[in-house]
């Protein structure tokens, strides 16, 4: 009998570009559990009927799991299994348990209605982290027990996306407009415009923001560097560095309107 089985590569030959994504970052720890010297594996009969060995390793698993042809009561076991050994052995099957999700959570968000100024990297944290949570407190006896993990992602991103855009109709509204209308002058009033990098200085002298900061708002918002790159250059996680830069703009804005509210 033929067995669906996806060959992965090791997790040293993956691109490096999937170290910048939270998804690439969970699948490469998955798939060193399934490929290491002692590969993680479960019990083949939970989402095979006819197996060819006793157990497989995880990614294995995992790919007939997804597989459309998979009978939902084989897919019901293997989760419930899962989720179990996630709760009452902890590491290394919290990952597994969060990494079989994996395949999925790229279908939902190829689907979603991303803001443009919402970084992908972001809305997959989100997603982690919301099935990471419900994986904590799921109960083993519900029914369709991998639904609550999906729809908690779900429900985060959705969240996170209609955050992205009040946020940005405020930072039209309050940050944006301020910003546009000091830029139309020099901060010291000598009839020339003033660019963005000029008033971010000004900003730094008056000390509103520090120079790291202003290099990450000129950097990101200006230039258009992505903020997952930046946050491998600088050693913080992608959320951190919104959080920050979240935090800086809001002490530029009210410096701005409080610069126009003198003019």
């Amino acid at each position: 009998m033929h067995h669906r089985h996806q060959a992965h590569r090791p997790a040293s030959t993956r691109p490096e570009s999937a170290l910048r994504s939270p998804l690439g970052e969970l699948e490469q720890a998955f798939l060193a559990l399934a490929h290491s010297a002692e590969p993680l594996t479960l019990p083949a009969h939970l989402v095979c009927d006819a197996p060819d060995r006793a157990a497989w390793p995880v990614d294995r698993v995992r790919t007939h799991l997804a597989h459309p042809s998979t009978r939902a009561d084989l897919r019901e076991q293997t989760w419930r299994e899962v989720v179990r050994r996630a709760h009452d052995l902890g590491e290394p099957w919290d990952v597994v348990a969060v990494a079989m999700t994996v395949p999925v959570l790229r279908r939902m968000l190829a689907r979603l209605a991303r803001p443009v100024h919402l970084e992908r990297a972001e809305v997959e944290q989100e997603a982690l982290a919301a099935v990471a949570t419900a994986l904590r407190t799921v109960d083993l006896g519900v029914e369709r027990l991998d639904r609550e993990l999906f729809s908690a992602a779900d429900r985060a991103v959705h969240r996170l996306v209609y955050a992205a855009r009040r946020r940005a109709t405020r930072e039209t509204g309050a940050h944006a407009a301020p910003f546009d209308r000091l830029c139309a002058v020099s901060p010291e009033d000598s009839g020339e415009p003033a660019d963005e990098v000029t008033v971010l200085a000004h900003a730094v002298s008056a000390r509103v923001v520090d120079m790291a900061e202003a290099r990450l708002i000129a950097r990101t918002r200006l230039d258009g560097e992505s903020m997952s790159l930046l946050s491998v250059e600088r050693g913080v996680s992608v959320r951190q560095l919104y959080r920050h830069r979240r935090a800086a703009e809001q002490n530029l804005a009210a410096f701005l309107r409080g610069r126009l509210q003198e003019r």
